[in-house]
């Protein structure tokens, strides 16, 4: 699958200018449209700045008088071969094409003709109608990659996704779609090598039959990795088992959304079930299983023994389970199936997690001793996740990091018996641990902290509800020279402390949260952000903090911070002063870009009124994909919202936002006075009078609604 370019563009609406440049090449594109003396140029944040090879110079728009041969291009873009411009643009990802294409005509042209060969049509921040997919993915015989967000999408849709060049296919929230797109896709797409569905026919009135199912599994004959996101259990356990025997033998990743532990059992085992005639065939698959990620309704020895034993190349295994009841001796996990696991010897990465999500339940039957047996055979293992095993001291953990010396990652939540004698001869070991989590680990105090921090080169830090852990391991913390993510909701840290991670702050640190930390007040952000440096910080979690007002997050805005997701939600002192802060905040003097948010989090903040609906509809917040706010406030006013911006999630009922469970491109746009998401003015330019028409009627509909809501106040 050919990689996509992280593409760096500038639009300059004052001189007409357009730079690209890749971080793979130091070549830039200049196309002046203009007569303007003085180029522009795109920063790099890493080299410094080198004059730009330009592109002949087209003189002004041509008019009534003007000689034809100096019309718009003509000694521009136009001098340069198609198949050159057509070449740059596959380099690009969709949003980063329409940017272009929105510049002059030439490119205009050149990037319509360019999305019908590009190798990868990848859009999972904007949920399109069929109405926008259609002019955006043309017919394209050479497409191979494709991901698309289909929560505004049906079965009329299929024509426009399923193409039989496809290599990967990711198409997400398929609620209303029918059981009909996985046999379309098997019917269509031979030569898939990767697929991922998620959620289909979630919704009222949609169906899946198993004959869909058996349909995608024989005509994808070549395909490798298989994410099937959605409930099985409605299937009959032995015509699901049937269906895998048409499954292609090239398989070695599976993913199942939802599974019964019982189904596992009778999918991947040998043994003929009671309810199987004897000559039932059996899938052959299972020997090529390299990873295998399923969420369960219970964990139970009996499916570890059968995965164990039946998945013998098995390097990947992730289990979840959550139960609505407690679970029995003879439906659980116990030390006699957790010593039963990585039979072969080949399991690099092993995940058991007990969820919360229903039930308070935990993995009470494993102890030490099962541990202890299980690390015995853990001596390859690169990746350790453990959650809910509360009978589990610090002499199991202890065996665990003391027999794999591969291990990077370590991930323990609701250890509830860990303590810091776990980390106090974590130097005796030949570990390099990169990332870890400790989470829901009351135990653990600064001590543990300090230790791992200064033996450790960390990159990701998850600390969340440790309650311990105060203003001295954020000292440690502070040190690590590569630490990328720091998690530290319901910690005992205060203003102090935040001083501490001024340094990663303006270094390393991409994403910080302290949510849930009941000390900090608008101090922390002058601690964090008080100094001119340069910061890299993009995703804050400022949410529940109690003594958080206005006042920080003007202190916020006017540091300049180029932050693409902030949650501020259960905020009570947050109010409409700060959502006009944030729209009209610039990162620096050059480029307007307080508009850089793509996530906003303001879920029942205790002062947002009408007023601050003003300043969420266009032109402000042109990057926002993602917005919470309280349906309480008034349902007219976001309802209201969400008619005049389409193409924007409004999550009113408390909902995470966010795409970061989503494979999506990290391209960066840089606009010069500029107001407008240049692939949301492509959808609008692109739309008929009549279309441009309603648009105003909904934005007269919004001030209606505001108007009215002020009123009635």
């Amino acid at each position: 699958m050919e990689h996509q370019t992280q593409a760096i563009v500038r639009i300059d609406r004052k001189h007409q200018t357009l730079v690209y440049s890749s971080p793979r090449s130091k070549s830039f594109l200049h196309s002046p449209t203009s007569t303007s003396p003085n180029p522009s140029h795109v920063s790099h944040p890493h080299r410094p700045q080198k004059p730009n090879p330009q592109i002949p110079k087209s003189p002004p728009t041509t008019s009534s008088n003007s000689d034809p041969s100096m019309a718009d291009g003509a000694y521009g873009l136009d001098l340069l071969p198609s198949a050159l411009l057509a070449t740059i643009m596959t380099k690009l990802d969709v949003a980063s094409i329409c940017s272009l294409g929105s510049t002059c005509n030439t490119l205009r042209s050149c990037a319509l003709h360019t999305r019908s060969f590009i190798p990868a049509f990848h859009l999972l921040d904007v949920a399109p109608t069929l109405g926008l997919l259609g002019p955006l993915l043309l017919p394209n015989p050479y497409l191979k990659s494709l991901k698309v967000d289909c929560c505004r999408l049906e079965d009329s849709a299929i024509n426009r996704l399923v193409y039989p060049s496809l290599h990967e296919l990711y198409l997400h929230n398929c609620g209303d779609f029918s059981g009909r797109l996985l046999s379309e896709i098997g019917y269509r797409c031979h030569e898939l090598r990767s697929l991922y569905i998620g959620s289909v026919a979630e919704k009222r009135g949609r169906a899946i039959h198993i004959s869909d199912l058996e349909e995608l599994l024989s005509g994808c004959n070549e395909l490798e990795t298989l994410n099937l996101m959605f409930d099985v259990s409605i299937f009959i356990r032995h015509d699901f088992a049937r269906a895998w025997t048409l499954a292609s033998p090239r398989l070695t990743s599976l993913e199942i959304g939802y599974i019964s532990a019982v189904m596992v059992i009778e999918l991947i085992s040998p043994i003929v079930g009671p309810h199987q005639p004897v000559n039932h065939p059996r899938p052959t698959i299972w020997q090529n299983i390299e990873k295998l990620c399923l969420s369960v309704d219970y964990i139970t020895d009996s499916m570890i023994g059968a995965i164990s034993k039946n998945l013998t190349s098995l390097t990947h295994l992730d289990l979840r389970d959550s139960p609505m009841i407690e679970p029995s001796a003879s439906f659980d996990l116990t030390n006699s199936g957790v010593q039963q696991i990585n039979q072969h010897g080949k399991l690099k990465h092993l995940s058991l997690v007990r969820s919360q999500e229903f039930l308070v339940s935990y993995f009470r039957r494993v102890n030490d001793l099962g541990i202890l047996l299980m690390a015995d055979r853990c001596s390859s293992m690169e990746s350790i996740c453990l959650g809910g095993f509360c009978r589990v001291t610090d002499t199991g953990f202890r065996a665990i990091l003391h027999s794999s010396s591969n291990l990077y990652k370590l991930k323990v939540s609701h250890g509830t018996k860990l303590t810091d004698l776990l980390f106090l001869d974590i130097s005796a070991t030949s570990l390099s641990l990169t990332h870890v989590t400790l989470r829901w680990c009351y135990c653990l105090s600064n001590l543990a902290i300090t230790h791992l921090a200064s033996k450790m080169d960390l990159a990701f830090l998850d600390l969340r509800d440790c309650r311990s852990l105060g203003d001295e391991a954020l000292m440690a913390i502070g040190q690590l020279p590569k630490l990328k993510t720091l998690l530290l909701d319901g910690c005992d840290v205060s203003d102090v402390g935040m001083l501490y991670l001024k340094n990663a702050v303006t270094s390393t640190l991409i994403s910080l949260s302290v949510r849930g930390c009941k000390r900090l007040t608008d101090k922390c952000i002058m601690a964090l952000f008080g100094s001119s440096s340069k910061v890299v910080l993009q995703e804050l979690d400022l949410s529940s903090l109690p003594f958080l007002s206005d006042n920080g997050v003007l202190l916020l805005a006017k540091s300049r911070v180029p932050i693409c997701e902030l949650r501020l939600r259960q905020c009570a002192l947050i109010g409409d002063t700060s959502v006009m802060a944030l729209a009209s905040m610039q990162v620096d003097d050059e480029r307007w870009h307080g508009n850089g948010l793509r996530v906003l989090d303001l879920y029942n903040c205790g002062r947002i009124t009408a007023l601050a609906f003003r300043w969420l509809k266009r032109p402000y917040f042109p990057r926002l994909r993602w917005l919470g706010v309280t349906g309480s406030v008034n349902r007219d006013l976001v309802d209201a919202l969400a008619r005049s911006r389409p193409y924007l999630h409004v999550a009113c009922r408390g909902d995470e936002l966010g795409a970061t469970q989503w494979d999506h491109s990290d391209t960066f746009f840089m606009y010069e006075n500029e107001e407008t998401d240049e692939l949301e003015q492509w959808i609008l330019d692109g739309e008929e009078e009549s279309e441009d028409d309603g648009e105003m009627e909904e934005d007269e509909e919004m001030d209606d609604a505001i108007d009215n809501t002020e009123l009635d106040q």
